[in-house]
């Protein structure tokens, strides 16, 4: 303990010396509030990745169903569907690119049909669900069960 230059007399007359008070944080206090937030971001930090990809999946879902409700449409003013994903006309959100590659198949049979798959990419092909796919029929498939 450090004690102070100057020590007060008391009523006796004896010193009364105070440890002096010092400033900061001791090694120990630092260490505790390190672990705690280490012990923080391992719990949190799964769970966010987790919402990310849920968001990703959730962003493509709604860009498909509106690329299938484009084509229904594109169908009854031309009696076919577009071949392109430029030619529905719907542009993908920014965060789809980077997640999804997507894939607008469209066979040349009769009565016309189209298949539109989203196949998982980059951290986003660690998902769950996988490929998701909407066809012209509006069935809406995964590869792992439950995701639409």
């Amino acid at each position: 303990m450090f004690f102070s230059a100057s020590c007060p007399r008391g009523s006796a007359g004896l010193a009364v010396c105070r440890p002096a008070r010092r400033a900061g944080f001791t090694l120990i206090e630092l260490m505790i509030v390190v672990a705690v937030i280490t012990v923080l971001m391992a719990v949190a930090l799964p769970s966010y990745r987790a919402q990310i990809l849920k968001s990703n999946r959730a962003q493509a879902q709604a860009y498909m169903q509106a690329v299938a409700t484009r084509q229904q449409q594109f169908l009854v003013d031309t009696r076919g569907y577009a071949a392109t994903l430029a030619a529905v006309g719907v542009s993908p959100p920014a965060g789809i690119a980077s997640a999804y590659t997507l894939n607008l198949s469209v066979p040349d049979t009769l009565p016309p049909s189209f298949i539109l798959t989203a196949t998982p990419q980059g951290e986003q092909a660690g998902e769950s669900c996988g490929t998701l796919s909407i066809n012209s029929a509006g069935t809406k498939t995964a590869a792992g069960g439950g995701c639409w």
